[in-house]
């Protein structure tokens, strides 16, 4: 149902913005949301957070109760809270659902534009940690896990792994920067997410794929620049050194920032290592995580313990540094996964043994990022909504 087609109630229920409830969340109070849609879409994705109990009743079982009477039943599977927050896909039913339980004397507020306003989110955090020139930034995507990053240096910026729907946010960030974006770069052919880059190339931006990359058919590479393991790209005073990674897929690349950020894409994260199986599919996997133990071994694990990693995604197990930014040492991630230090027998077994079922709408989002699709941007928007299945499990793989 449209939000307009709800029926209406006679109670003003309170406001609650993503952008405020996600505040909340991060104060540490304690939330207690009532989600109001349908149950399979409520079981595929949902908002997860450490201190917020998240219980669903579909708004349906409450369209019975447009003459403010709510049956004992249904009203005892509703959780009290001072406040309640309802919350559901576009800000609609959770208001109906809200409005019939404030007639029922519950204290409710309501998410405005619910799931969708929640994945609108996008944050910005320095990385402190990075002593290169310039500033590195780090962007957050709360309701998928996605991370980007942005390259500042003497009047210049690039940005790392930009989703579509946040094109004019880049552009904007960089000019109250005082900094021209020069340079927009995917890690890899993403599976969860529709790539920013070409919107940035419309915008006048230099894309850069891997070549490794563009192999696997890119439509449009002679729209954007190529590079390959040992380039680099200059950004005002700082580099940016290309390290061919592949494991998660065949073109997977690192770039090293600054020679002190690492962004491995989605080959190693803070908390777990990249799933073998989206490009090279169930039989291929095995293969692919050997390769990915490889590439661990012999390029990343063979940089400073100091270098910054920052994955392309952070997970429900990952614990943001003090700067609020999902990166950490390499030293320490090292530290904290015994798996990346396993032999390649334990590693393959580990990589393979609990992968999450794969990244909703995966294979449509493939390919609009090869170009051999298209999608408006609200169809872009809609393909990856939910969350991001691109560790190799669910749960981390660090030892804390």
């Amino acid at each position: 149902m449209n939000p307009e087609d709800f029926p209406t109630t006679d109670a003003t229920v309170p406001e609650l913005t993503p952008a405020a409830l996600k505040r909340r969340l991060d104060d540490g109070e304690r939330v207690t949301i009532l989600d109001a849609r349908a149950p399979d879409t409520f079981a595929e994705w949902h908002l997860e957070a450490p201190i917020a109990e998240v219980v669903n009743v579909p708004y349906f079982e409450f369209l019975d109760a447009v003459d403010g009477s709510l049956d004992e039943t249904l009203l005892d599977r509703v959780p009290e809270a001072e406040p309640l927050v309802v919350l559901c896909a576009k800000g609609g039913a959770s208001e109906f659902v809200a409005g019939t339980l404030a007639e029922a004397g519950r204290s409710v507020v309501h998410v405005v534009d619910g799931m969708r306003g929640w994945a609108r989110l996008y944050e910005r955090d320095e990385v402190t940690d990075y002593d290169g020139p310039g500033t590195v930034y780090q962007y957050r995507r709360p309701s998928s896990g996605c991370l980007g990053y942005l390259l500042v240096a003497d009047g210049e910026a690039a940005v790392i792994d930009p989703l579509r729907a946040f094109t004019d946010r880049y552009l904007a960030d960089a000019a109250a920067l005082d900094a021209e974006l020069v340079y927009a770069l995917d890690t890899h052919v993403h599976a969860d997410h529709v790539s920013g880059v070409r919107e940035l190339v419309r915008e006048g931006v230099t894309g850069v794929l891997p070549t490794a990359a563009v192999d696997r058919g890119v439509t449009y590479a002679d729209r954007v620049e190529t590079v390959a393991d040992g380039d680099t790209l200059a950004v005002g005073t700082a580099e940016i050194d290309v390290l061919h990674t592949p494991g998660h897929t065949s073109g997977m690349t690192s770039y090293l920032l600054g020679d002190s950020v690492l962004t491995t894409g989605d080959g190693l994260f803070v908390e777990s290592v990249a799933r073998p199986d989206l490009e090279a599919g169930a039989d291929g996997a095995a293969d692919a995580a050997r390769q990915l133990h490889e590439t661990l071994r012999d390029r990343v694990l063979a940089l400073d313990d100091d270098t910054v990693i920052g994955g392309a995604h952070y997970g429900d197990g990952a614990e943001p540094a003090a700067d609020g930014t999902y990166t950490a040492p390499l030293g320490e991630v090292v530290d904290r996964m015994p798996v990346l230090t396993a032999d390649e027998e334990a590693f393959v077994d580990t990589v393979m043994t609990d992968m999450p079922p794969r990244p909703a709408n995966y294979e449509e989002i493939v390919a609009t990022n090869l170009g051999r699709e298209t999608a408006d941007d609200d169809e872009a928007f809609k393909l990856e909504l939910g969350p991001n299945n691109c560790a190799a499990s669910d749960a981390a793989m660090t030892s804390d």
